[in-house]
């Protein structure tokens, strides 16, 4: 929003309501917060199931939005199970054109991931959202994983987000790739980086004496990996940070042992969260599933850092093995061992040439100025204005 805005756009966001809001001039329209971790048997929980399947507040909200501003374009993030499909209907029948970016696979996955069990699941590529189900993926619950595979059948059957987007945005190729593979058009899917304001970051390329996991602590992101590499490698003077919080703090805080060369630090912002980056040795992307484009990449090679990232998804997209970093094996706690320390090997120059290679290629490859013709080029498309 901010970079359109920065090009002369007018710009209006919608969303629903949640404590982290940015203020926004049509914020009284926002349909209120859902809260779905602690739903029970009764009316309130009914009225919260028919939001997350067709939100009628949402759409409602928007109409009011619309009332007064009149946008060329919606652009769509995120939308599942909060805004809901109804707002695509209504998108629809005022005949405005829509744009939507693809952060997840929950379009051919009810649970979001393509994961179960801490491993790669593709069981519902097909359509056969039902094996959600008989795999209790949502929680563990056959309950919750009735309607969230229920939910995937009826977009699935009614077709809304083929029919009403016009292309889908796919900040990798990965993703791309496997949206078709599940039958969704190729030439609907449009490939567009993520971007970052590179200038506005100062690179630090001399390196650091910590390895750095920077995000959310949860078995997908396979930092349990990282940890048993960790302990089991040759580490010299070299330490391990790792920052972040989330469900499993408390077990990964267990397996490091008391390990004095692993810190946990919890959540970070600003300068601290900034710091942490730019003084690191190198950051480590152990994932389990398939990441789509993960900023937290993007985010180092802006830094000026050198990236250690595991082989899966759409992270060898933005790691050139032995240039902005090293590619391993996900899950492979030996080959990520190894990895660690064949790069705790290589002489200072040599990591600081990596670093500096990382930030060239995101220069040039993740800029807001490369992000924004890209958009640009797709809006004027949809428009008939190429």
């Amino acid at each position: 929003m901010d970079l359109m805005q920065r090009k002369g756009h007018e710009v209006a966001g919608f969303a629903r309501k949640h404590p982290s809001d940015i203020p926004s001039q049509y914020e009284r329209f926002f349909p209120p917060d859902i809260v779905t971790d602690k739903i029970s048997l009764s009316w309130d929980a009914v009225r919260t199931m028919k939001e997350i399947f067709y939100s009628r507040s949402a759409r409602n909200g928007l109409e009011q939005v619309l009332s007064s501003f009149k946008p060329d374009i919606a652009h769509v993030h995120n939308m599942y199970g909060r805004l809901t499909t109804s707002v695509l209907d209504l998108l629809s029948e005022k005949k405005i054109p829509i744009v939507m970016t693809l952060h997840d696979y929950k379009l051919v996955c009810p649970t979001y991931l393509f994961m179960r069990n801490s491993r790669v699941c593709e069981d519902c590529k097909g359509d056969r959202f039902y094996m959600a189900v008989k795999n209790r993926c949502h929680k563990g619950s056959y309950a919750a994983s009735a309607i969230v595979a229920l939910e995937s059948y009826m977009n699935a059957w009614l077709k809304k987000y083929r029919k009403y987007v016009a292309f889908f945005i796919s900040p990798s190729l990965f993703l791309k790739d496997k949206l078709t593979e599940c039958g969704w058009p190729a030439d609907q899917i449009k490939h567009v980086p993520n971007f970052l304001p590179i200038t506005e970051l100062d690179p630090m390329y001399a390196p650091g004496t910590d390895f750095l996991y920077l995000g959310r602590l949860s078995e997908e992101k396979g930092i349990k990996t990282l940890v048993r590499a960790f302990m089991e490698m040759k580490q010299g003077h070299f330490g391990l940070k790792i920052v972040g919080d989330g469900p499993i703090r408390a077990d990964l805080e267990r397996l490091a042992k008391g390990n004095p060369l692993i810190r946990f630090t919890g959540y970070l912002s600003g300068k601290e969260l900034q710091d942490a980056s730019r003084y690191a040795l190198a950051i480590v992307v152990p994932s389990l599933c398939y990441e789509n484009a993960p900023l937290a990449i993007l985010e180092a090679m802006a830094y000026g850092k050198p990236v250690l990232g595991a082989r899966i998804g759409g992270i060898p997209e933005m790691i050139q093995d032995g240039l902005n970093g090293f590619l391993f094996e996900s899950g492979n706690e030996a080959e990520l061992k190894s990895t660690m320390e064949r790069f705790i090997k290589l002489p200072k120059a040599h990591i600081e040439k990596m670093g500096r290679a990382g930030r060239n290629m995101a220069a040039s490859q993740n800029s807001p100025e490369s992000h924004y013709v890209a958009l640009l080029g797709i809006y004027r498309n949809i428009l008939g204005k190429v």
